[in-house]
This record gives C-alpha cells, structure tokens and sequence, in this order.
C-alpha cells in the first residue's frame, strides 16, 4: 500500500496536466457540471494550464494526505499497529483528505468561470455543485479521524 501510495503521488499531477491538455471542451464542461454547449469559445493554452493549476490545489492536498497514508502503511509493514505515530498519520491523512474536499468545491466554482471566461457576456456561467462523491468522502474522512481518535 505504500509504494500505491507513491506511485498515485507520482502519476496523477502529470495525469492532471495531461487531462487540461488534451481533453475536448465539452468533456471539460460536462465535468464541471456545465451543459455540454456551455463554452462558447475555444480554450486557450493559458486558460488550459490556469485549469490544470486550479485542479492541482485541491490534489496538492490530498497528496499530502497521501503522504501521510503512505508513512502509515509504512509503519504498519514494520508492526507498529496503533501505536502513536500511526494514529498521528491517519488523523492527518483525514484532515488533509477533509481539507482537499473543501478546498475542491471552490475550484469546480472557479474552474466553471474560468471555461465561459470568453463567452460574450450573459452566456457564462458560475456553477456551484456538491456532489455525493465529495460528501462520501468527508464522511470517509470524519470516519477515519473519529477511529484515529
């Protein structure tokens, strides 16, 4: 689980960046819980790379909280189970996992204006969403802090 730990902390900030670079418009919309005809003119590179940024936040902190998992998991393989130090690593991977969950429903807002920055005015948009995923994993994240406790 450590070295998944790693290798997740390797490969998704280049996925990110790959995502911003290569996807089609209307995937970009449809993911930011835009209709599909929502941006009206095409991406730039630099509004690209300003989405990949603003997607990288909230992933920033969730790989802290990988970080974390991973230095458990480490301690677990080395059995030290529940001892102070791993109870200290899964209560921050929770915080930095609750934090990265909060700070991700601001970006999607962001990330929704940042997409119709270019429409003519009237046609852009400010989508604000929670979704069940975002709320499973607070709660998956409260579960594990309370168990850490």
């Amino acid at each position: 689980m450590a070295h998944a730990c790693l290798a997740a902390m390797i490969v998704l900030p280049a996925a990110v960046v790959g995502y911003w670079l290569m996807t089609d418009t209307v995937q970009l919309a449809v993911r930011a819980q835009l209709p599909a005809n929502a941006v009206q003119a095409s991406l730039s590179l630099s509004q690209r790379y300003a989405g990949a940024a603003i997607t990288l936040v909230p992933l920033a902190l969730l790989l802290l909280g990988l970080r974390q998992a991973r230095a458990c998991f480490k301690h677990f393989a080395a059995g030290e189970v529940f001892t102070a130090v791993t109870v200290r690593c899964l209560r921050r991977f929770a915080g930095w996992v609750a934090v990265s969950v909060a700070v991700s429903m601001i970006a999607s807002t962001a990330i929704s204006v940042l997409l119709t920055l270019n429409n003519p005015p009237g046609l852009r948009h400010l989508a604000i969403s929670i979704g069940t995923d975002q709320l499973f994993t607070l709660f998956f994240a409260g579960m594990v802090w309370r168990m850490a406790a």
